[in-house]
């Protein structure tokens, strides 16, 4: 019971005894964890895959309209 008692509150205080204010950098773009998804097998990933399909579609014609626009 002595054993137990002193493991559990060891695994608590070494699951408390981080710094709260250090969170980890998000190092990927909303775009980039978009395709990961994307590319994945999980369930309406074909649906994210499209939707940035469509997306790059209208960047590309917004871009050929721009470029029409300056002369």
């Amino acid at each position: 019971m002595r054993w137990t008692t002193t493991c559990a509150t060891l695994l608590v205080l070494a699951c408390a005894s981080g710094d709260p204010d250090q969170t980890p950098a998000d190092t990927l773009t909303q775009r980039q964890r978009d395709s990961v998804v994307g590319a994945s097998g999980l369930p309406g990933a074909r649906g994210v895959q499209g939707a940035l399909d469509a997306a790059d579609s209208a960047a590309a014609r917004n871009e050929r309209l721009q470029q029409a626009e300056d002369p």
